[in-house]
């Protein structure tokens, strides 16, 4: 069964870091690309990071470039996403998302906030 789940969200100040965490299960973790998606209230769920564990390479959505850092540990099966320079345009439930044999799996969420 294909798992991931999500920590590390929380409450940080304008220009804070957060780093956020997602353990992935069920799958061959190097053969799939992860990547982070965010919703705010009211928004569309947007894409903000992705890596290919495979390979390493990465993409980041315009918004993030420059402040967050995508990264991934093979050996934990886990990926991160280094959040630096948060602004509170920020703020969302940040998922992780994988999709594994033509099926997209997403975790339960973590709550990103970002106080001005």
């Amino acid at each position: 069964e294909v798992q991931l789940v999500e920590s590390g969200g929380g409450l940080v100040q304008a220009g804070g870091s957060l780093r956020l965490s997602c353990a992935a299960s069920g799958f061959t973790f190097d053969d799939y690309a992860i990547g982070w998606f965010r919703q705010a209230p009211g928004k569309e769920r947007e894409g903000v990071s992705c890596i290919s564990s495979s390979d390493g390479s990465t993409y980041y959505g315009d918004s993030v470039k420059g402040r967050f850092t995508i990264s991934s540990d093979n050996a934990k099966n886990t990926v991160y996403l280094q959040m630096n320079s948060l602004k509170p345009e920020d703020t969302a439930v940040y998922y992780c998302h994988v999709n594994y044999r033509t099926m997209d799996y997403w975790g339960q969420g973590t709550q990103v906030t970002v106080s001005s």
